[in-house]
């Protein structure tokens, strides 16, 4: 197995794209070969730089995405986009209206677009994304851009888990600002407010500005943009603000602090994946018993979870 792994990876490096297509495909599904790969892509990456891509539905996060890639690729980058979509619950497959919108680059060798879905990885989204990004940067890409579906917690968390987060608002959000503006502001590292031809845009970047001043502890502060995604305008200025926080983050060692952040929070996901796989694995009779006992009241259920760890 891990020599099927490690073949599909070198193929990968080489250029293959249908193994590294493949290779995703084993990190959604999760278990030994993702493991396995994770082994082999955690010493070879660390270079790639990631952009998350955030923002209520309807927002333009795809278009913007689009032309995002674009800007990268005017100046010769190269880019990997991950889309996080919703997992259909009857194939697990992700939806792939992303990748319709991003379809003027599917022929670009310097362009690699998937869209990504949970499927089986008891890690959930979060940990697949990661695993993710670590395949793509160990296979040479050094631009990543995740785009998620929405702003619910989890789309919130992996978003967070980039190295620059962009969060994509509309004119008029107003009230719905207000209603997301702890986990936003939480993780934005730069604020859009795409669709910009349409009235109230003031009106939002004032709502913004104002969240900011009430927050802002120094360090960076994020700026507060305009684009039209579909004409691609302002969108060499977003990338510009992108390119200055990550020199804001490389020059005062935030990006290796970030980093590490992330990596322990890593950890946390994937040990508490393990221990649900082995309690799913080797609970067995005790586990129904213990699950009698709670439900009759006999026990709570913390005292009986810690009866199936071993002791500390």
């Amino acid at each position: 197995m891990t020599e099927d792994v490690a073949s599909l990876l070198d193929h990968a490096r080489s250029g293959d794209r249908g193994a590294l297509a493949r290779l995703l495909t084993l990190v959604e599904r999760g278990g030994p070969p993702a493991r396995a790969l994770s082994r082999l892509t955690h010493p070879a990456g660390g270079r790639a730089y990631t952009v998350g891509i955030t923002g209520a539905p309807g927002a333009g996060k795809s278009t913007l995405t689009n032309a995002l890639i674009q800007e990268i690729r005017s100046g010769g980058g190269r880019v990997a986009v991950l889309a996080i979509d919703p997992s259909s619950p009857f194939s697990g497959g992700a939806i792939l209206g992303d990748r319709v919108r991003m379809a003027d680059h599917a022929t670009d060798d310097g362009v690699f677009i998937r869209s990504m879905a949970t499927r089986g990885h008891l890690g959930g989204l979060s940990l697949a994304t990661l695993e993710g990004v670590r395949t793509l940067d160990a296979t040479g890409w050094p631009w990543v851009l995740i785009e998620t579906v929405g702003v619910g917690q989890v789309e919130v968390e992996v978003a967070g888990a980039a190295d620059t987060t962009v969060v994509v608002v509309n004119p008029g959000w107003g009230d719905a600002v207000q209603a997301n503006k702890a986990g936003l502001l939480e993780i934005a590292d730069v604020f859009v407010i795409n669709k910009a031809d349409r009235p109230g845009v003031e009106e939002t970047r004032r709502d913004l500005a104002r969240m900011l001043d009430l927050t802002a502890a120094g360090g960076w502060r994020p700026p507060v943009l305009s684009t039209v995604a579909v004409t691609g305008a302002g969108v060499t200025e977003l990338w510009a603000a992108i390119e200055a926080h990550r020199a804001h983050l490389s020059t005062s060692a935030q990006l290796e602090s970030r980093r590490a952040a992330r990596v322990s929070e890593e950890l946390v996901h994937i040990l508490a994946a393990l221990l649900r796989e082995r309690a799913q694995a080797s609970g067995g009779p005790a586990l129904e018993q213990l699950a009698v006992s709670v439900a009759r009241r006999d026990l709570d259920p913390w005292t009986a979870a810690e009866q199936l760890l071993p002791p500390a």
